[in-house]
């Protein structure tokens, strides 16, 4: 039986590859994704046949993955990051119910969270929260919520998609939403490009996170209250030494 393999390739970087994602991209003759992503392996994989599509067009690639396997060929479905986490693992899932034929297996990868947390020192050492800001597929109003209830709750609050530019008031709009809850003093950091050429990174307040300006390749951390800078690291306590 012909599978699909549905591939996070993590930030960018190859070395940032899980070695599973490694072997079933040599093992696929056919690897599907958006030119984005088909970009960071092609020189890596030369011998492959390369199918994409355009943004919005995300049920028209999985079908075309599909419809690929029904041919008899194994195929990697590439996404960034995590296939499972804003990645097209879920989509494959859904419409693999018209193709039971046909199998499927995930195969996660690094996603922007863990990556560009690194990046930083320690921020996710406690309870957080992941949430993206664009409304592309989500109502802001239901992002608005979500917002509300992390920063109530006292969660780190990992943003992704935080600005786009149709988009570029959101961090400044999920900002004033935060700051009903945390201090202005709230330790944050940004990272863009995790993982690819020009990665870099700043640790600044949540009052100057309001004016920053990102891009969709900037992942956000807000802090809790107990989150801190140390020699140059955001750091947020478990509280091992307190145990």
């Amino acid at each position: 039986m012909s599978k699909i393999y549905v591939t996070g390739l993590g930030p960018g970087a190859a070395d940032q590859m899980t070695i599973k994602a490694k072997h079933v991209l040599e093992h696929c003759h056919v690897i599907i994704g958006y030119t984005v992503y088909i970009d960071l392996i092609r020189d890596e994989f030369p011998d492959k046949i390369y199918l994409s599509t355009p943004m919005r067009k995300e049920a028209d690639r999985c079908r075309m993955a599909f419809e690929e396997a029904a041919r008899g060929q194994d195929v990697a479905m590439v996404c960034s990051g995590d296939a499972g986490i804003y990645g097209m693992a879920g989509l494959i899932c859904e419409i693999g119910k018209d193709y039971p034929d046909i199998g499927i297996e995930v195969v996660p990868g690094i996603t922007a969270a863990s990556g560009g947390a690194a990046v930083l020192g320690a921020p996710l050492m406690h309870d957080f929260a992941v949430i993206s800001l664009s409304d592309l597929l989500t109502p802001w109003e239901k992002i608005e919520r979500r917002l509300e209830a992390a920063a109530e709750a006292d969660f780190v609050i990992c943003l992704y998609n935080p600005s786009s530019r149709k988009r570029a008031d959101y961090l400044q709009k999920a900002c004033d939403i935060v700051l009903k809850y945390k201090k202005e003093n709230t330790v944050c950091g940004i990272v863009r490009n995790i993982g690819r050429e020009g990665e870099n990174c700043e640790i600044l307040s949540l009052k100057n996170l309001r004016e920053k300006k990102v891009d969709m390749f900037t992942t956000v951390f807000i802090g809790n209250s107990a989150t801190m800078e140390l020699n140059g690291r955001m750091v947020t306590p478990r509280g091992y030494r307190d145990v």
